[in-house]
């Protein structure tokens, strides 16, 4: 292999999902792409607001469903949720002040996780190679570790949502990721919160309330 193959074949795809009425197809490990998004109005768990002209669907990810990113979140008590937000109005809304939250069935709100959490969920041991003192002499523990760091990056990256105004007749998607490690049946009786969504002159819209399996859908 010479250099230049060599070069391309370190060189991997990455993309941002940002404001789009599909989801596009990026190159994972296992060659697996989500399926693309729908209007809002399509799924089951949505939450519609005929006067304001928006809806908000939320789509949850489990087992096999969410095979397509590089690591298995769900196992790691994560739980990836895709928002997916449709206007159809006639001018832009902005979610620039919104605040999205999983409401457990008890009523408890888990706010989206960070990058920085899931690290810190996932990566064992936390500081791989750290010393430790044992006696006069430290010695090092941990090992090399199973830093996904790279991993987890390239999964924001290419598919957290990221899109801060939906223009008019359009619509964003993208995931968000919830800690529901504590949970044994994460998605009975909880939903998606999702506030403080302001239209074009700065006022709110009403709060929108997506429950799960609302039509029976079954995770």
């Amino acid at each position: 292999m010479n250099v230049t193959e060599k070069c391309a074949h370190r060189i991997l795809p990455a993309m941002l999902v940002i404001a789009s009425a599909l989801t596009v197809p990026t190159a994972q490990a296992a060659d697996k792409v989500p399926p693309p998004a729908k209007s809002a109005s399509a799924y089951g768990d949505v939450d519609e607001h005929p006067a304001e002209h928006v809806s908000v669907a939320a789509e949850p990810f489990t087992g096999s469903s969410a095979g397509f990113f590089h690591l298995n979140y769900p196992a790691f008590g994560l739980m990836p949720v895709r928002l997916i937000i449709t206007n159809d109005g006639d001018t832009p809304i902005s979610l620039a002040q919104a605040r999205i939250d999983f409401i457990t069935a008890a009523g408890d709100k888990i706010p989206a996780a960070q990058i920085e959490d899931v690290e810190r969920m996932i990566d064992t041991p936390p500081n791989p190679g750290a010393k430790m003192p044992l006696g006069p002499i430290p010695i090092k523990v941990g090992g090399k570790g199973k830093n996904k760091d790279k991993q987890i990056k390239a999964d924001f990256d290419a598919f957290s949502y990221s899109s801060i105004a939906v223009e008019p007749h359009t619509t964003h998607a993208g995931f968000l990721f919830y800690d529901v490690s504590q949970i044994d049946h994460p998605l009975i009786g909880a939903k998606l919160e999702v506030r403080e969504v302001q239209n074009s002159k700065g006022g709110q819209l009403f709060a929108f309330e997506v429950p799960f399996y609302k039509l029976g859908v079954n995770y």
